[in-house]
């Protein structure tokens, strides 16, 4: 439950089973997509968190592991010697949790661009469009994303190799440590311009835990606009981590 006074949750604003992000390479769909299977799971929810990244071997949902084992998120990714494979596999048991009706809250994260989104293409048929939104992580701060033609054209590449009909946006724009409540609010605005053009609603914005209680009163919560609270799991390892007790999302 949220605070009196407090935007909404994100974990709010997805009541659908099934939750699948898509996005620019580096637009943080992996960090977003461990911090809503933590999210849930800490409301006592059973969740199962679908590694679909074939493309990218950097800051995937699999380097999280521990933290989504001690939190009781299942996670589904090639075993053994292909954990750490770049490779194009996509093992049964996540053919199966997406389509499962099993009741578990499923978040799906998608390798990056059209290339990453085709992996997810490959298994569209599985997927009831019905109990499933498929979320468009827009950050203005990576490469071919930073105004709205690019933004626009990947858009529409990740939808057409997705097979997929993109049903939400996600305002995740950021610097990871270098991020000011400026750079969350110009990408906020550049996203709501992309959400006026396509016709597709932001569900939410992701911001860092830090950055929280300043962006209260903002053009974010002005808009009505639910919040993540992201604590980042996807560290390299000269970076500290936070202590456990402050791995604690919006809300809870």
């Amino acid at each position: 439950m949220n605070k009196p006074g407090s935007p909404r949750s994100a974990l709010d604003a997805l009541a659908v089973p099934v939750v699948a992000l898509v996005g620019h390479f580096g637009s943080g769909k992996s960090e977003i997509a461990v911090n809503l299977a933590l999210g849930f799971a800490a409301r006592g929810e059973r969740v199962t968190l679908v590694d679909l990244d074939v493309v990218k071997p950097y800051f995937r949902c699999r380097l999280a592991k521990s933290d989504l084992d001690a939190a009781g998120v299942r996670l589904v990714v090639p075993e053994g010697d292909y954990f750490w494979a770049d490779l194009p596999i996509v093992v049964p048991e996540a053919r199966g949790a997406i389509a499962s009706t099993s009741g578990a809250k499923v978040i799906v994260d998608v390798g990056g661009a059209d290339l990453g989104a085709r992996t997810l293409g490959s298994i569209a048929d599985l997927v009831d469009t019905s109990r499933t939104d498929v979320l468009f992580v827009v950050n203005t701060r990576r490469p071919f994303a930073e105004n709205q033609v690019g933004l626009r054209s990947m858009l529409a590449e990740v939808r057409a190799a997705g097979k997929l009909a993109i049903t939400g946006l996600v305002a995740n724009t950021h610097l990871m440590e270098e991020t000011t409540p400026d750079v969350v609010l110009a990408g906020f605005a550049a996203a709501q311009e992309l959400a006026a053009s396509s016709g597709i609603p932001i569900r939410f914005a992701a911001v860092l835990a830090r950055l929280e209680q300043v962006l209260h009163r903002s053009a974010v919560t002005d808009a009505d606009c639910p919040l993540l609270a992201v604590v980042r799991h996807l560290l390299p390892p000269h970076e500290p981590r936070l202590r456990p007790d402050k791995h604690r999302p919006l809300g809870l």
